[in-house]
């Protein structure tokens, strides 16, 4: 009995000093190693998190790109939010004094960075060495779009984004272009038939799903988790150009397509009318900018971004709109400060306000306030002789970026959608808006609150009924207008050139013909005069007129018409 006793002691001591052991050892894994930072196994160095594949992807990204002297910055919105909440705190981390990973050990498929291509120098090494390392890399090209403008460079190809993936892991680096309106843009990542759709859950990134334009951020270089790494100096601001960078290019394209069939208005005062325009422009946009008011392009502004990429050179003003509630009563004093001073003011902040300013050479700019209702918006107009208020009314639309005279301005994404409910359909098409015939001109109205309300919808109807006589109208005009105009053209040519009979009627081939020669025999005369004046040009070389001689028609005018000869007392102005 006495046996069984210490046999049974004995094994009660054995478990009871196991269970100890392993109290000891649980309370040292949890609770000094993450006091002191160390784990079980010293040698390996471990720390909490630091094994995670997020993290070693990273840590690899960042020193592939270190080595080949890549500048990228970090743009993941998830781990900047989290950077922004210890901001403070990780500014003065040093390397290798965390003990914990906090950040990028964060469960998530994507890491993203960027990098702003004109500062990348090798970027087929770095794409085989990224390889070599053991990522799997996918790269996504397309068409230049800065170069659409341009025929011959239209088909130039420039990188957008490159995907990088490590185990379980993907590396999203955003390829950011310079514009010309000094911002940053990056393009849409579309798939090409050839590539895996497996690759990555691509739904999943944050960027890409369409073009989108920042402003070019300031970066400072922060410890993350170990890990030297740069960020934008103002995280706040650029976590919220996010959501709202979407971008839209102007349509070249269709632009061109324009100009051949109504020619552009390249007169001295329709180039001046531009320049003024886009001066005022800029200097309406720096001033909202300012006060930290969003705006967007406007009625006739907008349709001439959206129609011939350009400002229309007949409209006279420059249109812009703005949401109510992000009004401020400080915008007319704002202006007038920057020498734009109040012209108009109709309308009250709670009901139709519109606001006109006078820029230089009677350049108005135009600010219409939106107001927004619960399936659509609308702004406001009055009459000036007559005091009579107007109702306009348009579908709701979001605000995207675009490029605009070197400008990266706001217009509505919803754009033939806003022009048509400013213009009508159909009639915007047209090379010049005529006013008379415009069927929005003369809108049935209705009253509303004892006031004279214009409704749009009203005119969209009626609009689209009268479409069709509407084109043939403007067909004919525009086709007739061109023929008077080519037919005056050859009467005064045909004015300037002697014939034999003096009253010889002439076709346009034979009148085309004839001021060929003609012209050829004056630059032969005046050729003759200046050799007996001077003796230094040539014949058919006229003030560097044809500096490699004369290549019209061989046959003199001598024996087509009765021309007197003239001797070298004459001369031709």
């Amino acid at each position: 009995m006495s046996r069984i006793n210490k046999n049974v002691i004995l094994a009660l001591l054995t478990l009871t000093s196991s269970a100890f052991l392993l109290f000891q050892l649980y309370y040292y894994k949890h609770y000094l190693s993450a006091k002191n930072g160390t784990g079980l196994s010293k040698s390996k160095g471990s720390r909490i998190g630091f094994d995670s594949t997020q993290w070693r992807a990273v840590k690899k990204f960042i020193m592939l790109t270190s080595s080949q002297n890549v500048p990228v910055f970090l743009i993941d919105p998830l781990i900047l939010e989290l950077i922004n909440k210890d901001f403070e705190q990780l500014k003065n981390t040093s390397h290798g004094s965390t003990s914990e990973c906090q950040f990028f050990c964060v469960p998530r498929d994507f890491t993203t960075f960027a990098l702003r291509y004109h500062l990348w120098k090798n970027e087929e090494g770095w794409f085989r060495i990224a390889e070599n390392m053991g990522f799997q890399c996918l790269k996504i090209e397309s068409k230049d779009p800065r170069l659409d403008g341009i025929d011959s460079l239209s088909g130039t190809e420039i990188p957008l984004h490159y995907i990088c993936r490590l185990a379980n892991h993907a590396i999203h680096l955003v390829v950011f272009h310079e514009r010309s309106g000094n911002y940053l843009w990056h393009g849409h990542l579309r798939l090409k038939g050839h590539m895996d759709r497996k690759f990555v859950p691509f739904r999943k990134l944050r960027f890409g799903r369409y073009p989108g334009a920042f402003d070019r951020p300031a970066l400072q270089q922060i410890t993350v988790d170990g890990l030297e790494v740069f960020i934008p100096k103002d995280p706040v601001h650029f976590l919220e150009e996010i959501p709202h960078s979407r971008f839209i290019e102007c349509r070249y394209k269709e632009a061109r397509a324009f100009f051949q069939q109504y020619l552009d208005d390249n007169t001295v005062e329709a180039m001046a009318f531009r320049k003024n325009a886009k001066e005022l422009l800029q200097l309406a946009a720096k001033t909202l900018k300012k006060l930290g008011v969003r705006f967007w392009l406007s009625s006739g502004t907008c349709l001439g971004w959206y129609r011939q990429c350009n400002i229309i050179p007949y409209s006279k003003d420059v249109d812009l709109g703005i949401f109510i509630q992000d009004y401020k009563s400080d915008i007319i004093s704002a202006f007038q400060d920057v020498g734009l001073p109040l012209k108009h003011k109709f309308g009250k902040v709670e009901d139709s306000l519109e606001l006109s300013f006078q820029g230089k050479d009677d350049i108005k700019l135009d600010i219409f306030f939106f107001y927004e209702e619960t399936d659509h918006m609308w702004n406001g107009g009055t009459q000036a002789k007559t005091g009579k208020k107007f109702k306009y009314l348009f579908p709701k639309f979001t605000l995207c970026w675009t490029e605009f005279v070197d400008m990266k301005i706001h217009v509505p994404c919803e754009t033939i959608e806003y022009i048509e409910a400013n213009y009508g359909p159909y009639i915007w098409i047209q090379g010049r808006i005529i006013p008379e015939m415009q069927c929005w001109r003369l809108p049935k109205c209705r009253m509303s609150g004892g006031r004279l309300w214009q409704s749009s919808k009203a005119l969209s109807l009626s609009c689209l009924r009268s479409s069709n006589m509407t084109r043939k109208i403007f067909t004919n005009t525009r086709e007739r207008w061109r023929q008077q105009n080519v037919n005056s053209a050859f009467a005064k040519l045909r004015k300037l050139i002697p014939t034999h009979p003096p009253d010889k009627k002439l076709s346009k081939n034979e009148t085309l013909r004839l001021a060929m020669r003609y012209i050829n025999f004056l630059v032969k005369v005046l050729g003759e005069q200046t050799l007996q004046q001077t003796g230094v040009a040539s014949q058919g070389n006229i003030l560097g007129l044809f500096p490699q001689g004369s290549h019209l028609p061989d046959r003199t005018l001598l024996g087509d018409y009765q021309v007197p000869s003239l001797d070298p007392s004459h001369s031709i102005a």
